[in-house]
């Protein structure tokens, strides 16, 4: 899930109330086509909102190397992101365009 910042809209509580409390626990009860919301990140709002802005495509792909709702860690994200980074432009290098 894309949230539009780092703090309030990931559920992280600092001196301000949130909005909606256990934001987590929340939508990882939400499941569409048997999916469930793992994971939050912030850049993905951004970029989307400023191709539409500007007419442009824009694509986001993510590695999810953490799960705050179970504590649980990549223990070797440099190598998943990598992965990810070669397979992602092997699928782009296949397209028709």
């Amino acid at each position: 899930m894309t949230a539009g910042g780092f703090y309030g809209p990931q559920g992280r509580q600092l001196r301000l109330n949130q909005k909606i409390h256990k934001i987590i626990d929340k939508l990882s009860d939400f499941e569409c086509l048997n999916h469930n919301i793992t994971n939050f990140e912030m850049e993905t709002s951004a970029i989307y909102g400023l191709s539409k802005l500007m007419g442009h495509e824009a694509l986001s792909v993510n590695a999810i190397i953490a799960n705050r709702a179970t504590m649980r860690f990549s223990k070797d994200p440099y190598s998943f992101i990598e992965k990810m980074i070669v397979k992602t432009l092997e699928k782009i290098d296949q397209l028709d365009v």
